[in-house]
């Protein structure tokens, strides 16, 4: 218990995340200038691309980050957010390989409205965080393991639909190594109850500093089969990791019905971002496979290869009541790197209380 504690509060490393956040904040003022010229020049029919930009930065003046409120020109709306905290202590019980991480959106729109009148990019844009810490085995005497890695990342989305397929698309920024802090975080969280952090050895020989950014994007559809509720998708990433990804998912049960679900990277468990609450439970199964052709977890000088192919197996509860909300999930995933003995299980949980 308390080394998941300590794993997931790891990841949480807000004092670095703000500070990186900080001095984004001025270029996404000037973008935010270079936008509002953009608007000017637009006609009635502006490009679809035009409205994703000001969506984008719309998403950050949300947050504070770029200067006025939401009321502001671009009339924007916070329509949900969501949180998902994943730990390998929560699965299998060990503290390996991918062992914690957290995923956290915020979407807006131009009006509170269901994002799924979404029907072009721009229309519904979440902002999206994301934070994981990625380990060898033993983090004192490690052998011939992966690489520790602790990475953060910021991106903006946006969601729409066409033809019947829900689209997710966008870029994110991910930050790697020893500027993220999340390694001596990591140590000296571990020493306050007397569990060995990382060894100097295995923390100098890390994953190194570097900023990838990283495209996204899923297509998934819902297909109604009596009372479940089927989803295939197919996802493809293109930067700090490079892949493509087939799969799909069953949910039985009315709880996240016509709502945004947001995938998480690591797990694949979908967790609820823009809700309709409706009291009840819903189950959820999925798996998927993907073919992988590049990491920056596994760089040329890695003691390990990488495998080129990845499975997940993932189960999961979501219970929604009068007021308040959780979810717990498992997931199977199997060996990244060819040496490595054994898949891993990895928790998940969601909570949302509303007073």
């Amino acid at each position: 218990m308390v080394r998941n504690f300590l794993l997931v509060v790891s990841v949480l490393h807000w004092s670095r995340v703000c500070s990186w956040i900080k001095q984004a904040a001025g270029a996404v003022g000037a973008l935010q200038k270079g936008l509002t010229m953009l608007r000017r020049r637009e006609t009635a029919k502006s490009s679809a691309w035009a409205r994703m930009a000001n969506g984008i930065c719309a998403a950050f003046v949300g947050l504070g980050l770029a200067g006025p409120a939401l009321a502001g020109p671009f009339e924007t709306t916070l329509l949900g957010a969501g949180q998902l905290f994943s730990n390998n202590a929560l699965g299998d019980n060990l503290d390996r390989w991918q062992t914690g991480g957290v995923a956290a959106s915020w979407v807006y729109g131009r009006k509170a409205a269901s994002w799924a009148e979404a029907q072009a990019p721009g229309q519904v844009i979440e902002l999206r965080f994301g934070g994981r810490v990625v380990a060898p085995a033993n983090l004192v005497a490690p052998g011939v393991d992966r690489l520790y890695a602790g990475a953060l990342s910021l991106g903006a989305h946006t969601h729409y639909q066409t033809k019947g397929w829900d689209v997710a698309m966008g870029l994110d920024l991910m930050m790697t190594g020893p500027q993220t802090g999340l390694d001596d975080f990591h140590s000296n969280l571990h020493r306050i109850p007397g569990i060995p952090g990382v060894a100097p050895g295995v923390s100098a020989a890390q994953v190194d500093n570097g900023l990838h950014p990283t495209f996204v994007m899923e297509l998934g559809r819902d297909i109604a089969l009596g009372p479940v509720q089927l989803r295939p998708f197919v996802e493809a990433r293109a930067g700090a990791e490079t892949l493509v990804r087939l799969g799909g998912d069953l949910t039985f049960g009315r709880v996240g019905s016509g709502e945004l679900l947001v995938r998480d990277e690591v797990t694949g468990q979908r967790y609820r971002a823009v809700t309709d609450p409706m009291p009840g439970f819903a189950f959820v199964l999925g798996g998927d496979i993907a073919a992988v052709k590049s990491s920056v977890f596994f760089p040329a000088r890695s003691p390990v290869t990488m495998e080129d192919s990845r499975s997940r197996v993932r189960a999961g509860l979501h219970w929604q009541g009068q007021k308040h909300a959780a979810f717990y999930g498992v997931t199977w995933a199997s060996e990244e790197f060819t040496t490595q003995s054994e898949g891993q299980v990895i928790g998940s949980f969601q909570i949302d209380f509303n007073f």
